[in-house]
């Protein structure tokens, strides 16, 4: 076998090793295949290594983009080797995806970057394994035209093997304990090795050359056109008065809208601010208008548009538009706290304090990161519609980007901006993946593959500076330990939503938008809400019986505990709706499983729930379930116990079930089945039903911003709900796992007075009618029909069902 810069892989790592050698190979004859092979190799090896790692978690999905930015990997590596997998993941995407040339300069720093990643992966888990030489250039194999490979065909032949592979991964017990085993040792390994990695840094020239060149690709630029690579100005304070600027961007109109000073990766690049402040007054003297100012060293960028902002840290570059759109706004932005709120949009008081508040923030005090902790129910998506109205008739912001974790809630903040805001254009990326509209919609997920993507001119589908506003909806530490990468990506301004309590949020959070512990941007409690009329309170019903949780309150908790629980709720199957098991669960599964314990809970809903239609039946409710095998044997144990509701009135709804949509619109429409949901995490939170007046916690919330948003659902007013001038008070929350007691939370008590339907109320009058004819010993003709009446209804009582079942003798 003929010399390698990857020969080192050979003993180990053979799995890797031809791929890897065919990125060498083609470095120089084929650059496009070279980047592919090269991002092919990366992808392999991040897989092995989410397989073999347990200190990795896995990402939410397997893509190459989701493995880079796990925070767990990413948190753990050094910069420059992160730089490096990012260079190979970007030229990659685009000799994968785009007609733009790849140089043979490009790929061979690929090829190169790679060799530096294989080394690192080999130096880290392998003990005494063949350590990896200085890349040797001598070892590319020379330009041959007709050595090209057919990409397509080899990449599919390569695919076809791995899936043969994958169906036969069969292992047995014995083989999981000897993998079990390995990866102990491999840990150990891993621990001993991280001490004897090597750190590399590239030159000035080099950095401009492999990093900041592709992320000027990456935004539309060519770093190679006419004027852009080392402009020279005049008006420097030097003895010739002459500089030379590394990148100047360039409008249409002839006149500079960007400039970028590079610096060595190991010089911070804040040492040439003061640098390029210069270049820019030359630039600005030159040409009569001021540029916008980046330096970078390839792995920290700051952005500093010195006519409004501090210098700030950004993850790219802006496009030309978007620059254009930045020095436009130094004349057309108008003082936010002069604007006024929209009262047809909302005209609530609450709202146009809180609007007020953020505009102050973002306006006067110049803060780019607003924070809104608002009860359930109280608006907070019109609330977010009337700031980007506002924001956007004040020049701050022309697109805005709203994130959700769940599609329901997507779609709904979709249809609400619609409504309310019918003269801008929106957009659900869930629908599209590409889109000009002003107010794009999406999940993280979703968002974060659509970062990683193209247009079809082969630029970032979105790039840094694409978005002026992002709003999070349902802000806390745990979406943005999972999706952070999107919050550090974007440039812009950025809103949080919660309604977790202010006191009740964590101090990181607090952090993450730049505010002190307890202070968010505006505040407004459920108490407030409740006492304005704006909501109904919950109300704690009494139940037979309670799951024991060992007496652990979730105060009692460390952070770190705290911070695992919270993590814990979020980990969703987001097609299924299943939790991932918890310690101690099959105890838990024992109890929620048990025919008697179900039968008992629906009992007691039935019978000490709030009821409607004159008390015959009970109102609009969710049973929040553990999983969805718990959901099936609550609604199959309701169903056998009443038969005559048809398999209707209560429903499973959760990822599991195809059209779950159609489910939760019948349940939000008041006179439709059905009545009881049984819900997996898909009602836990966003759900708008007016009707709801009874909550059963049948599963153990961890998270306490869940446990609130799960409270939320019952919270929204409900006019003429019993009768014509009967409205909604209270609902009631029966908990049968404790949950009040571990978050410490105390609502009001609530006495079941066993509320009679109109049913039986007619009943008992019969009764007494019957027995008052009896006694008096007249008309025992009509006596006798009445009783006749009575027995009709008891003799089509079915004696299995568990409410009738205690008086099964009676009966």
């Amino acid at each position: 076998m003929s010399k390698s810069n990857f020969s080192f892989l050979a003993e180990h790592w053979a799995f890797l090793l031809q791929d890897a050698r065919f990125a060498e190979k083609y470095a120089l004859g084929d650059p496009r295949a070279a980047a592919i092979y090269a991002r092919r190799t990366l992808e392999i090896s991040l897989k092995w290594l989410y397989r073999k790692d347990s200190a990795l978690r896995a990402p939410y999905e397997a893509s190459l983009a989701a493995m880079i930015h796990e925070p767990t990997f990413k948190n753990n590596i050094k910069q420059a080797l992160f730089f490096d997998i990012k260079f190979i993941h970007k030229l990659g995407n685009i000799a994968a995806h785009s007609d733009q040339r790849i140089s043979p300069e490009e790929s061979v720093k690929a090829v190169m970057a790679l060799h530096q990643f294989l080394g690192w992966l080999a130096r880290v888990y392998t003990r005494g394994s063949a350590a990896p030489h200085e890349f040797d250039h001598a070892l590319l194999p020379k330009s041959d035209a007709h050595a090209k490979a057919n990409i397509k065909l080899i990449l599919q032949a390569k695919d076809e093997e791995a899936n043969k592979a994958k169906e036969k991964l069969s292992q047995t017990e014995e083989e999981l304990e000897k993998i079990k085993a390995e990866l102990a040792a491999l840990q150990k390994v891993k621990e001993e090795n991280k001490k004897t990695i090597r750190s590399d840094e590239y030159t000035e020239s080099q950095t401009r050359e492999l990093m900041i060149d592709i992320m000027l690709r990456e935004a539309g630029w060519d770093p190679r056109a006419e004027n852009v690579e080392e402009y020279e100005v005049t008006g420097m304070p030097t003895e010739k008065g002459v500089g030379y600027v590394d990148y100047v961007l360039w409008g249409d109109d002839g006149k500079p809208v960007a400039l970028v000073e590079a610096k060595k990766t190991r010089i911070d690049p804040k040492q040439g601010q003061r640098q390029a402040e210069l270049y820019a007054d030359c630039l600005e003297a030159m040409h009569g208008q001021r540029p916008v100012i980046y330096y970078s060293n390839g792995y920290t960028t700051w952005l500093w548009d010195d006519r409004f902002y501090p210098p700030r840290e950004v993850q790219g570059f802006s496009t030309k538009d978007e620059l254009l759109w930045k020095i436009n706004q130094r004349t057309s932005r108008k003082d936010l706290t002069a604007m006024k709120l929209k009262t047809e949009i909302t005209d609530r008081y609450y709202n146009m304090n809180a609007a007020a508040s953020v505009m102050e923030h973002f306006g006067k005090k110049r803060k780019r990161k607003s924070l809104i902790v608002m009860a359930t129910g109280t608006g907070k998506t019109r609330l977010s519609i009337a700031i980007v109205d506002m924001l956007m008739r004040a020049g701050w912001a022309r697109k805005v980007l709203f994130l959700a974790d769940r599609i329901s809630l997507v779609n709904q903040a979709k249809r609400s901006f619609k409504t309310h805001l019918p003269h801008v254009t929106v957009s659900s990326l869930l629908d599209e993946k590409e889109g000009d509209a002003r107010v794009i919609f999406s999940t993280y997920p979703t968002m974060l593959n659509c970062i990683d993507g193209t247009k079809k001119d082969q630029t970032e589908l979105f790039s840094a500076g694409h978005f002026d506003l992002v709003i999070i909806d349902e802000a806390h530490r745990s979406v943005y330990q999972k999706y952070g990468a999107i919050f550090d990506y974007f440039d812009s301004l950025l809103l949080g939503l919660t309604a977790t309590p202010r006191g009740e949020v964590d101090r990181n959070t607090y952090r993450l938008f730049e505010l002190e512990d307890r202070q968010p941007t505006y505040s407004y409690k459920l108490e407030e809400a409740v006492e304005d009329e704006f909501l109904v309170p919950p109300r704690a019903i009494s139940v037979p019986l309670k799951f024991p949780r060992d007496g652990i309150r979730y105060t009692d908790l460390s952070p770190e505990e705290r911070e695992e629980y919270e993590l814990q709720e979020e980990f969703y199957d987001k097609e299924t709706g299943e939790l991932i098991e918890e310690i101690g669960s099959s105890e838990l599964n024992k109890w929620v499983f048990n025919k008697d314990t179900v039968n008992k809970v629906l009992a007691h809903l039935m019978e000490n729930g709030i009821k409607v239609e004159g008390g015959d039946k009970i109102g609009k409710t969710i049973i929040f379930a553990k999983n969805s095998k718990h959901a099936d044997f609550i609604v199959q144990q309701f169903d056998l116990n009443y038969p005559h509701l048809a398999g209707k009135f209560c429903r499973k709804v959760d990822y599991s079930v195809k059209y779950a949509q159609s489910l939760i619109d019948d349940f939000s429409i008041k006179d439709k089945d059905p009545q009881i949901a049984v819900s997996v995490d898909m009602l836990d939170t966003g759900i708008d039903v007016p009707e709801i007046v009874n909550l059963v916690f049948f599963k153990i919330v961890r998270s306490k911003t869940k446990f609130w948003q799960m409270i939320g659902r019952g919270t929204r007013l409900c006019e003429d709900l019993f009768m014509p001038g009967e409205d909604k008070k209270e609902f009631l929350v029966f908990d049968y796992c404790q949950n009040f007691e571990f978050f410490s939370a105390n609502p009001d008590g609530y006495e079941s007075n066993a509320q009679e339907s109109v049913k039986q109320k007619i009943f008992k009058r019969r009764l007494e009618i019957a027995v008052a004819l009896d006694q008096a010993g007249d008309a025992q003709e009509l006596s006798s029909i009445l009783k006749d009446q009575m027995h009709a209804v008891v003799s089509t009582m079915n004696i299995d069902n568990f409410i009738v079942r205690k008086q099964r003798k009676n009966v």
